[in-house]
């Protein structure tokens, strides 16, 4: 018993690792069939270089759900935009012999030059480091990758042996050459003897004379059948078996097909998005509703609209309306995460009195200059510097007490004399007596930029 049961465990453990290496080796042969069966870009029918078009041809798909999930992997992850560069770069284009990545490595011809080819290489390192970073150390844009992946692993599992039609490969317009049959037997060819005018070539067959250049030609006697043909099998009437052949009837044209109906969900789906817009535009400013979340619901009514586009043949046309909102949503979430009610522009402000200090200096592009060296040598004033994109400066008393805290997103800091640079730099709050000690002006400052430069110092 104790043998038996044994031999059953080994048998069920080796039975796993066999499962697991042929698991193992069906996503390897999958990987592999996919990279010598890779799609090819076109010519014609692309947006920008024909990365979804290629991919849609490959499998036998919509090209708008291709380009719909790199839309959508851009905006919720980032890695959409990313996927679009490697695919340029290791897809071969239409008669090309390999891709421009591997031409830039001398494995073959490819009609994007070099420079390009380095071009692309190096906008995808920004891409990258800008896409796949985060609050939660690049997690959604890891995760835009992972689905990306999945999706075209399934989609080759599925519909990889949907062979690409070979691209290129010349097509002859010539007829093969025509055939005669002879019925008896044939004999050698070429003239029996000599050749003059006195003379004829005869054929050791049958022995009909051929006319020579100088003789007028003759009609041949007409064959007599002696066979029925094949419309009187039964040789009921051989009387008539020197008339021809009838002609079969001949198939009735079909009528051409009835143009399709144009579909109409562009437009309804522009309908419902422009609804959704309005109806979210009137609880504008209470909880979550901003134009951030107008635009990324507004987004999502048009991939809703795409998606079902894709099914029933139309809008198509809705892709010039969602690259456009997809830039803008971007900006907003990336460049401008707490929005424009900053303003645009410079502020320059010098204030001589505690009342004039405004508690709050804020721009979303442009500059702000706050010089508070004119302030009277008591008092108390607290304010606040945020500047989304730009540069910020803020000039001290030199006696004032100050309590301040200085923080870049992304750039450099110096704020008396404690300097970082970089991204993500924090100075710690901290409290500065100035040159006489404790006593006078009582400043607490917080200052913040989000991509620039940032500089607090004394006067």
């Amino acid at each position: 018993m104790c043998a038996a049961a044994r031999r059953r465990i080994v048998d069920s453990v080796s039975g796993t690792r066999e499962s697991q290496t042929s698991g193992m080796s069906g996503v390897e042969d999958t990987i592999k069939d996919f990279w010598a069966t890779r799609p090819r870009r076109p010519r014609r029918g692309r947006k920008i270089a024909g990365v979804a078009a290629g991919i849609a041809n490959r499998y036998h798909i919509d090209p708008t759900l291709v380009r719909v999930a790199l839309v959508v992997s851009a905006i919720y992850g980032g890695a959409g935009i990313a996927a679009y560069i490697v695919g340029w770069l290791f897809l071969p284009e239409q008669d090309d012999e390999v891709s421009p990545f591997e031409s830039m490595i001398g494995r073959g011809r490819s009609s994007t030059s070099t420079a390009f080819t380095l071009l692309l290489c190096l906008a995808l390192i920004p891409t990258v480091s800008w896409f796949f970073g985060g609050v939660f150390p690049g997690f959604p844009g890891f995760l835009s990758v992972v689905v990306l992946g999945a999706g075209l692993f399934l989609l080759h599992r599925a519909r990889g042996h949907l062979a690409q039609p070979p691209v290129g490969s010349p097509v002859s317009d010539v007829p093969p050459p025509a055939t005669t049959h002879t019925s008896g037997p044939v004999g050698p060819v070429g003239p029996v003897g000599p050749v003059g005018p006195d003379f004829a070539a005869t054929s050791t067959a049958g022995g009909t004379t051929m006319p020579l250049p100088d003789e007028p030609a003759t009609d041949p006697e007409p064959e007599v059948r002696d066979t029925p043909p094949a419309w009187d099998p039964l040789g009921a009437a051989p009387f008539a078996w020197d008339l021809p052949e009838p002609t079969p009837p001949q198939p009735e044209e079909e009528p051409p097909p009835a143009p399709r109906r144009k579909s109409r969900i562009g437009l309804l789906t522009v309908g419902v998005a422009l609804i959704t817009a309005a109806g979210m535009s009137m609880g504008l400013g209470s909880g979550w509703i901003d134009p951030a979340h107008i635009i990324g619901v507004v987004l999502a009514v048009l991939g809703l609209g795409m998606v079902a586009g894709s099914f029933l043949r139309g809008g198509r046309g809705l892709i010039g309306l969602a690259v456009p909102l997809a830039a803008i949503g971007i900006g907003m979430t990336t460049i401008f995460p707490d929005g424009t009610s900053g303003g645009f522009g410079d502020i320059d402000a010098k204030p001589t009195t505690v009342e004039q200090v405004r508690p709050v200096y804020e721009r979303s592009v442009g500059s702000v200059n706050l010089d508070l060296r004119e302030m009277p040598m008591v008092g108390d004033v607290t304010t606040v510097v945020e500047v989304d994109l730009g540069d910020a400066t803020v000039l001290l008393p030199k006696t004032a007490d100050v309590e301040v805290t200085c923080s870049t997103d992304l750039g450099e800091v110096d704020c008396l004399g404690r300097t970082q640079s970089g991204s993500d730099n924090q100075i710690e709050p901290f409290t500065d007596y100035g040159e006489d000690g404790p006593g006078g002006l009582d400043v607490q400052l917080i200052a913040n930029v989000a991509t620039g430069s940032l500089e607090v110092a004394r006067g």
